[in-house]
């Protein structure tokens, strides 16, 4: 594991940690290979919270145990979500340049506020999503999962992460926020490109920004029942800036940890022999599934983002007023104060971090869920015979700070002959037809470009840069 050798000069605490032992750097090419790994070293030497470095070497407390998260995320009043309390950013330590960008720079959108500002935007995002109807996204999903299907299903063989959990969440959200049908494949490819940081991920970004601001402009004029039309018309009131600047964060962040939360199922259906024979034998429930994976392999890693309003003690640490908390939510998950057995099943226990806690806990969770299981249970159903392609040893995933995204998952089945086409299913919540007309699609990349040296604003955001 990497160790810095000498500390920042500015935090006596994490001075004298590495004078103990070393200070291990989150964004080493080490810690993001075998997180877990990382996050027991940690536990042995530190305790539920331990020191550590963060891109840029800045210090930074990661907090490891179970109950110590949740009083980090519990209690805004000690641990603000607010970047501006950062010390080190006041300060001038902060490089302008950092790879962290925006998750450390304020903007008014509710996962960078607390108190009364934060109860406004979130009630706004909380109170839209609550409006769908659960089971019309359903039906949505089903409807995109077996056009996906469709595509594979005649090949015999497939990389289900490009071919199927890449694609299925970003088809579903931007029907929810108010796309037309016709537009999702535009839109999956330009958020795909822009994660992946190619060389057209700034035109990609652009032409979703324009997207999401010609949908503001429409639904002003002809509000319809759908996630946007509701954040324009909600009490809160919000401006077109927050209205834009949060359908951005749901379109974007349900994507990605979307994306994971299927990709990271469908790898232990794939590869854990007892897990499948549960699934397949009727012991667990696919919800029960994709609950033991929440647990196991949590979509996000690590959340960048609380800093101490004060002095005050947290897992046995003095911790500094304005020092950075990393939210550890794999590694809370894996407290052996809660559980004691690692490879002992947890069917019905939904006390995991996966979706965080407290006042900024994910408002999209149960949707995130949906998307997830319906689309698992289709491909299952369809392709009942599916066979990882390759030695599980050979997978590999793009590791960060916040998250690892597995890169590929290749499978085998017999193939199979396409239905014909069915009746497309309803809108999820019964509004009109569409009357939504976007930018041209010339503004979306013709195909993906090749990786490029800067990080766009997404990528730095999701901590994937």
């Amino acid at each position: 594991m990497s160790t810095s050798p000498t500390p920042p000069p500015e935090c006596p605490a994490h001075a004298a940690a590495a004078t103990s032992g070393g200070l291990y750097r989150l964004h080493g090419a080490e810690a993001q290979a075998d997180p877990l790994a990382l996050y027991e070293k940690l536990r042995a030497e530190h305790g539920p919270v331990a020191p550590v470095l963060v891109s840029g070497d800045l210090p930074a407390w990661l907090v490891l145990g179970h109950r110590e998260n949740l009083d980090v995320a519990r209690t805004s009043s000690r641990f603000a979500r607010d970047p501006r309390g950062w010390r080190d950013m006041r300060e001038g330590r902060v490089p302008a340049d950092t790879p962290l960008g925006p998750m450390v720079s304020w903007v008014p959108v509710c996962n960078f506020t607390d108190g009364p500002v934060h109860e406004r935007l979130r009630s706004a995002v909380v109170e839209s999503l609550e409006r769908f109807d659960k089971r019309g996204i359903r039906r949505y999903v089903t409807r995109f999962a077996n056009q996906l299907v469709d595509q594979i299903a005649g090949e015999g063989y497939a990389d289900l992460v490009s071919a199927f959990s890449d694609q299925l969440p970003m088809l579903v959200m931007t029907q929810l926020i108010g796309a037309p049908d016709e537009h999702g494949p535009l839109l999956v490819n330009a958020a795909r490109d822009m994660l992946q940081g190619t060389e057209t991920a700034l035109q990609s970004d652009r032409y979703v920004t324009a997207t999401l601001e010609h949908l503001v402009v429409e639904r002003k004029a002809r509000p319809v029942r759908d996630l946007a039309s509701w954040l324009i018309e909600h009490p809160a009131n919000l401006s077109d800036t927050e209205v834009l600047m949060h359908l951005r964060v749901v379109l974007i962040a349900a994507y990605e940890t979307t994306a994971n939360l299927i990709a990271n199922t469908l790898r232990t259906v794939l590869t854990d022999p007892r897990f499948r024979a549960s699934l397949s034998g009727g012991h667990m429930t696919l919800p029960d599934a994709l609950e033991q994976v929440l647990w196991d392999d949590p979509p996000i890693n690590t959340i960048i983002g609380r800093w101490a309003t004060g002095d005050t003690l947290l897992g046995g640490q003095q911790v500094k007023a304005g020092d950075m908390i990393l939210l550890g939510l794999a590694a809370g998950n894996a407290d052996p104060q809660i559980r004691p057995d690692p490879e002992a099943s947890v069917h019905g226990n939904r006390s995991h971090l996966a979706f965080s806690s407290g006042p900024h806990e994910c408002p999209g969770q149960d949707i995130g869920r949906a998307i997830a299981d319906t689309g698992i249970e289709v491909l299952l159903d369809r392709l009942p015979d599916l066979q990882l392609a390759v030695d599980p040893s050979e997978l590999q995933w793009r590791g960060t700070l916040m998250s690892r995204h597995l890169l590929s998952l290749p499978v085998r089945f017999a193939p199979r002959s396409v239905p014909e086409a069915q009746p497309q299913a309803e809108q999820p919540a019964g509004h009109p037809e569409h009357v939504f007309v976007p930018p041209q699609p010339t503004a979306a990349p013709a195909a993906p470009g090749r990786r490029r040296r800067g990080v766009s604003w997404w990528r730095r955001l999701l901590g994937i840069g």
